[in-house]
């Protein structure tokens, strides 16, 4: 891993961009200063940005939360978010009944249109598992005995979003990926399209196409500071990653630089071609 501290000085290696949303342009809170002129300045070039996030939300919505925030939409040609590339998943498993595992009300447009049925638990068929029901004060252990009885059952865990953990603020928030995790150590079966799984980057090839991008499809530069699923998933496709760290692992480095971040890396056995710790142009 070599040191990427510009954008700038290592764009010229490549031909467009798949760039995360939670750790790298937001924080949870605000827009991160340095990432919008960032992005802005790389489609400049004539080099088409696409925002990959496993917010289990469409991307439309995504877009108008980006919006309240602040964000400008000429900082990205497109966004594809792992709600959008589960949708089929939840439509093969139509019409259910599920159990849905998630905040109230908080992520029901990914069930827009899907003509889906919902039960409680001990009529479900599946599992629809968009996050924690409580953000705050809960962890993923709090499910465990729920999630045994799921899998002694058998029953299909659909997980709308990969992530392990979020940066809100200074503060790490557990997501569905977790309760997925959790699951699968149960014996349970869980179905992922977010990253880093290739559905969700089928869809940003797609988007790239739109965009009238023309190039290798190894050409492209992922963005992220997830190890488990920006960095994962950039070595499943077969592309470069620039892995930022100031964001989930920001306060867990024991070091700082370049060297902490290798070592953090290692301990997740994944690797990255570039090290910054945030989106700078």
């Amino acid at each position: 891993m070599k040191s990427a501290s510009h954008i700038s000085r290592i764009l010229d290696r490549y031909s467009g961009i798949f760039c995360d949303v939670w750790g790298v342009i937001r924080d949870g809170h605000a827009i991160l200063p340095d990432a919008i002129p960032a992005l802005q300045n790389v489609r400049r070039q004539g080099k088409p940005v696409i925002l990959v996030s496993n917010s289990p939300r469409p991307a439309h919505d995504v877009a108008r939360h980006l919006s309240l925030m602040g964000a400008p939409d000429d900082a990205w040609d497109a966004i594809v978010t792992s709600g959008d590339a589960t949708r089929s998943a939840l439509a093969d498993a139509a019409p259910g009944p599920f159990f849905k595992i998630g905040p109230q009300g908080g992520d029901d447009l990914l069930y827009d249109g899907l003509d889906l049925e919902f039960s409680d638990a001990e009529n479900a068929k599946a599992i629809s598992c968009t996050g924690l029901v409580h953000h705050l004060g809960t962890e993923p252990d709090d499910y465990r005995d729920l999630l045994t009885t799921f899998a002694k059952r058998q029953l299909p865990l659909i997980c709308a979003n990969p992530d392990i953990v979020v940066q809100v603020g200074d503060e790490l928030v557990w997501c569905a990926g977790a309760l997925a995790r959790l699951y699968r150590e149960l014996s349970g079966k869980s179905i992922i399209a977010g990253k880093p799984h290739k559905p969700i980057y089928e869809l940003a090839y797609q988007s790239l196409r739109a965009a009238k991008w023309d190039g290798e499809r190894g050409s492209i530069l992922a963005i992220g500071d997830g190890p488990e699923t920006d960095l994962a998933g950039a070595e499943r496709i077969g592309i470069d990653a620039l892995f930022i760290g100031d964001g989930i692992l920001g306060s867990g480095l024991s070091g700082s630089g370049l060297d902490a971040a290798q070592a953090e890396l290692a301990s997740y056995d994944v690797s990255a071609r570039w090290y910054a710790s945030r989106l700078v142009w």
